[in-house]
């Protein structure tokens, strides 16, 4: 694909690469400092599915699975394109920001750093166990005894049930005009409900409904054994609980948030995980090229399928 550009460019973010033909992601956003700002609650609940709906509805994502804790947040999405990853993914932390900033009344950064999207490869292995990650969210940190019992945005029983998640938009900008001119607006008529679709993971797509919700099922059950293991292995009676998970005051700031370091790529074999790094290697070093003609004054520069070229102003 070849595009104009006119403006200098600044390369300081790993550069985000989807395959030509799409892919599956595990995306990963955290708030600022691990503060609690997405503490769940009736009124958060509505509204964060209200926002990853909507957003969805807007660039046709798929959404495989879907958890929000109170500090951070798990999707893992099937998308075609770069763009179309960047564009969703601006809409949902932007607005889910403004929503829990204006409900908890926090106006400063609300996000630690940009999201973090990880490939999925197309093993079943290491699809199923990205799945398992998602639900087993809440549960591994000793929140909650099983998935079922979090009380925050989760795709848990909507997989179940094979059902979608409902949640709510606020047309703000509509509020906002009634507001200017002394109307008083409903929420009938500025509120309008949207939902979360969820299409199955990849390489269970030809299961049918039924074999499906089994399949999660057992993935769920194998999650709560396991965390009943641990609290066992570890002298903990019970987790913490939904009671006074939804106590703790959103501007709390833990004391310690755990983290990880996140893969390149999440795969099951070696030999797929090295596949990868070499498709990596050379689609970078393509990028770097075209970046280098750019910085050389060249006006239309071809950059390589799968990327998101930065300073986009028109395809040529």
């Amino acid at each position: 694909m070849v595009f104009s550009f006119g403006v200098s460019l600044v390369m300081a973010r790993p550069i985000r690469y989807v395959p030509p033909d799409g892919g599956l992601f595990l995306v990963t956003t955290r708030t600022i400092q691990g503060r609690f700002l997405l503490r769940p609650g009736k009124r958060l609940n509505s509204l964060a599915a209200g926002v990853i709906g909507r957003a969805q509805r807007n660039h046709a994502v798929d959404i495989h699975a879907a958890v929000i804790l109170s500090n951070h947040y798990h999707l893992l999405i099937s998308v075609q394109t770069a763009l179309q990853l960047a564009s969703f993914m601006r809409e949902v932390n932007s607005n889910l920001a403004k929503e829990a900033g204006r409900l908890y009344g926090w106006r400063d950064r609300f996000w630690g750093r940009r999201y973090r999207a990880t490939l999925v490869s197309e093993e079943t292995e290491a699809q199923v166990d990205r799945m398992r990650y998602v639900l087993a969210q809440g549960c591994k940190e000793n929140l909650v005894e099983s998935p079922l019992d979090w009380p925050g945005v989760s795709c848990v029983r909507a997989l179940l049930e094979g059902r979608n998640l409902k949640g709510i938009w606020v047309d703000r900008t509509r509020r906002y005009r009634a507001q200017r001119q002394g109307i008083s607006a409903s929420s009938n008529e500025t509120e309008q409900a949207e939902e979360v679709v969820f299409s199955p993971l990849p390489c269970w797509s030809s299961l049918s409904p039924e074999v499906y919700c089994d399949r999660i099922r057992n993935l769920v059950e194998g999650v709560e054994d396991a965390a009943a293991k641990a609290r066992k292995n570890s002298g903990m009676q019970k987790a913490l609980g939904a009671r006074r998970i939804c106590r703790r005051h959103p501007h709390h700031r833990p004391v310690e948030s755990a983290k990880s370091p996140a893969p390149m790529f999440h795969c099951a074999t070696k030999e797929v995980r090295i596949h990868w790094l070499a498709i990596y290697r050379e689609f970078l070093g393509a990028y770097r090229e075209a970046v280098s003609l750019l910085r050389q004054g060249v006006d239309r520069v071809e950059f390589p399928a799968g990327c998101f070229p930065p300073a986009l102003l028109r395809p040529g």
